[in-house]
């Protein structure tokens, strides 16, 4: 069996709370990837260029500091990585965690929560940049227990 962890960015708890039900439903550990810099309310208004977020988005190299890393990450075999949608895609602190690791021979699963898009652009993103097998992502914010138990299910981990 396959040890698995989940790890998540929540910048207001929506992450946070499908993060937990997915650790539950898959029975792996939870890792919170914390910002050395936590965002405000104002960092978060997307409708605002000169927010942080909106600074940190229209900078591909942007790469936001983690407050901690994990020290037992070759444990893992299986990784899921949630975060919200950010202009169609992860927050730029999802590249800084996936660069900060090897994930060769690991399967790494995205998932997200989102207002109103989809996943967009966001795996074709993080594979260029994070080199190992990838399973396809879903958007989780609206997902029952049921729809969660399915999706893993139909991932075979």
């Amino acid at each position: 069996m396959s040890k698995k962890l989940v790890a998540y960015f929540s910048a207001s708890g929506v992450t946070k709370s499908a993060a937990e039900r997915l650790a539950k439903a898959v029975g792996a550990d939870l890792f919170e990837i914390k910002p050395a810099q936590s965002y405000s309310k104002a960092d978060l208004d997307w409708t605002n260029k000169k927010s942080r977020s909106s600074v940190e988005m229209s900078s591909p190299d942007s790469r936001p500091e983690i407050v901690e890393k994990l020290d037992n990450m070759a444990d893992y075999d299986v990784v899921f990585v949630g975060f919200p949608i950010w202009w169609y895609v992860a927050p730029t602190i999802i590249n800084t965690f996936l660069e900060s690791y090897d994930f060769s021979g690991k399967t790494v699963i995205p998932f997200a929560t989102s207002g109103g898009s989809g996943m967009g652009k966001t795996e074709e993103v993080l594979h260029k940049i994070c080199p190992a097998k990838w399973k396809n992502g879903r958007v989780l914010n609206r997902a029952s227990d049921n729809d969660l138990s399915k999706w893993v299910d139909e991932l075979d981990i």
